[in-house]
């Protein structure tokens, strides 16, 4: 059976064109560049790879963006940070200046932080921005109509005092029952403005900011952002890892709030439950969504004792393994199962199905069988 040029030329490609790849293809002058651009990240160890001159790199990042779709882009990328060791190459402006940004290398950045140079921290904050834009334009909406929606539905006043009664609304619900000889309405049923606060809800969003959950803290971050400029909620954000900090105050400026994170290090998930436990003001009232794997660094016993305590005094507790499109997270099975015996939803969450979770706690609906029904994996 005779194979068609088509096919000959992807394996070529895939298999590099040593002497015992078996296709016997040549390429034409653009394929052969495309070749090189993959030789130098995949066989490195016969090429040379790309070296440690930043030119190199810099202009192997412009050939593939030139070469591959941005997706294809994305992965090469994180393959050649992974295989290359080519993270010191992001203290270099050139380098940054032609990387295609995404969630990822943005999770990069972040661990190196501290470290960058004061030359490249501009043009490092440049590429944050450009992501985190990109991700605010896409999420934010959604959210805003999915948090305002649900609460404005949950506020419904349906038994107002006579103050709280909203003549129009009860009117127009109550044509049905007007009664011509007595033109007049009968007023079965009663429609309030309900009750009027600064604000509903309060969330807390805590997030480990250990290594692992890279992609899930910049997620995170532009949610508390977005959820931070929403008059009806509350939003808190707290980090930790051996220590805790409070970013709450950076939630106005997404990439500000990325930049004051430090992933990499320990992680204890007891002194952030515990701090948290002492900004509640409202149990009732509170939402609090966990981010973490669950690996604790610290005191498993009194971490689990927090979570009791939280529950208990009828805060909302939602645990999420991950908050990413990075597929089945890897997490401690011991504590989920402790916090799922405990009636506390833990699962995985991707960032399109956030707001939907948000608004599904904020009106406390069952946040297990929701995620269930949205496909989610939720620890039983």
């Amino acid at each position: 059976m005779e194979i068609e040029a088509p096919h000959l030329r992807k394996w070529r490609l895939i298999l590099g064109g040593h002497q015992q790849e078996g296709t016997q293809f040549d390429l034409d002058e653009a394929d052969l560049k495309v070749d090189r651009t993959l030789e130098a990240l995949y066989d490195s160890d016969k090429s040379g790879g790309l070296g440690a001159s930043s030119p190199n790199v810099s202009r192997w990042l412009g050939d593939i963006r030139t070469f591959f779709p941005a997706s294809v882009v994305q992965v090469m990328q994180q393959d050649a940070l992974k295989r290359l060791n080519l993270t010191q190459m992001l203290f270099e402006k050139e380098m940054l200046e032609n990387i295609e940004p995404d969630v990822h290398l943005v999770a990069t950045l972040m661990t190196l932080s501290r470290v960058i140079p004061d030359k490249t921290k501009d043009t490092a904050r440049q590429v944050v921005r450009k992501v985190v834009d990109e991700l605010v334009k896409k999420l934010a909406e959604p959210t805003r109509q999915a948090i305002t929606g649900s609460l404005n539905r949950s506020i419904r006043n349906t038994r107002p005092r006579h103050q709280e009664i909203n003549w129009g609304a009860t009117i127009l619900k109550n044509l049905k029952h007007y009664q011509p000889e007595y033109k007049t309405i009968i007023p079965e049923s009663r429609v309030g403005y309900g009750r009027k606060r600064s604000s509903l809800k309060d969330v807390i969003l805590c997030l480990d900011q250990s290594g692992s959950m890279g992609s899930s803290v910049v997620y995170s971050g532009i949610f508390g952002s977005v959820m931070a400029s929403i008059p009806a909620i509350k939003t808190k954000m707290v980090v930790f890892d051996t220590a805790v900090a409070d970013l709450t105050e950076e939630l106005t400026d997404p990439v500000e709030l990325l930049f004051g994170v430090q992933l990499g290090g320990g992680t204890d998930i007891n002194a952030a439950l515990t701090y948290c436990q002492q900004i509640v003001t409202k149990p009732a009232d509170t939402v609090l969504v966990l981010i973490t794997d669950l690996y604790e660094g610290g005191n498993v016993n009194e971490m689990r004792r927090r979570a009791v305590e939280l529950v208990a005094a009828g805060v909302q507790l939602v645990v999420l393994l991950a908050l990413n499109d990075d597929g089945a997270p890897s997490y401690d099975h011991r504590n989920a199962q402790f916090l799922a015996d405990l009636g506390v939803p833990v699962f995985a969450c991707t960032p399109d199905k956030f707001p939907d979770l948000m608004a599904a706690a904020l009106t406390k609906q069952d946040i297990g069988l929701w995620a269930a029904k949205e496909d989610l994996i939720v620890k039983q």
